[in-house]
C-alpha cells in the first residue's frame, strides 16, 4: 500500500473540494460526499482539517496567495500604472477561467450556509483587489494618465466589472468566458 507524504492527503482533499465546486449545479458539498470522492472516511478528513470551514479556508489561502503573488509580479514587471491595471484585470479573469471551482469561492456562492467569517474574508479579498487597482491607477496619474482624484472611483468600477464577470461565469455554468471582450472593456474604463 502506497503511503502518502505529509501534506499530500491535505492537498488531495483541497483539490477534490475545488473539483466538486466546479459542478455547474452548485449543490451543497457535504463532508460525506467529499470523503467518498477522496476515498477516505469522514474521520480521516477531520484528521487533516478541524472543520469544513477550515477546508474552505485552505482554498481561500490558495486563492489569496496566488492572486496577490501574481499582482506583485505584475507590478514588478510593468512600470506603467495603466499597464499594471490592464495586466491585473486580465490575470483576475484568467484565474477565474482556469479555476472555476475557486470562482465559486471568490464570489461567495460556495460559502452560502458556511461560517460567515469565510464570506467576510472573501469580501476583504475583493477590497484588497480594488486597493491594488487603485494604487496602479494612482501611479498612472503620476505618469500623466488620468487623475488621482478619479482613481478610487475608477478602481471601484474596474473591480466591480471583474467581480461581475466572475458571477456571470459561475452563473452560466462556466460557459460564459470571463475574459471575452476584456481588452475593449478595459480600454473603455481606463483614462
Amino acid at each position: 500500500m502506497a503511503t502518502t507524504k505529509p501534506g499530500e492527503r491535505k492537498l488531495q482533499i483541497l483539490q477534490t473540494l475545488a473539483g466538486m465546486l466546479e459542478q455547474p449545479k452548485g449543490e451543497k458539498i457535504t463532508t460525506a460526499a467529499l470523503a467518498a470522492k477522496v476515498d477516505v472516511s469522514e474521520a480521516a478528513l477531520y484528521r487533516h482539517f478541524a472543520s469544513k470551514a477550515q477546508m474552505f479556508e485552505g482554498l481561500i489561502e490558495f486563492i489569496e496567495s496566488t492572486v496577490f503573488g501574481l499582482i506583485n509580479k505584475i507590478n514588478e514587471q510593468h512600470e506603467s500604472g495603466t499597464a499594471q491595471v490592464q495586466a491585473i484585470t486580465i490575470m483576475l479573469l484568467n484565474f477565474a477561467e482556469r479555476n472555476p471551482g475557486m470562482t465559486r469561492v471568490m464570489i461567495g456562492d460556495a460559502l452560502v450556509n458556511e461560517n460567515e467569517r469565510l464570506q467576510l474574508r472573501m469580501n476583504q479579498f475583493a477590497e484588497r483587489i480594488e486597493l491594488a487597482i487603485r494604487q496602479s491607477l494612482r501611479l498612472a496619474a503620476t505618469q500623466g494618465q488620468g487623475s488621482e482624484a478619479d482613481a478610487a472611483a475608477r478602481a471601484n468600477l474596474i473591480a466591480s466589472m471583474v467581480i461581475g464577470h466572475w458571477h456571470r461565469y459561475a452563473k452560466s455554468g462556466f460557459k460564459q468566458n470571463p475574459s471575452a471582450q476584456i481588452a475593449a472593456q478595459i480600454a473603455m474604463l481606463l483614462p
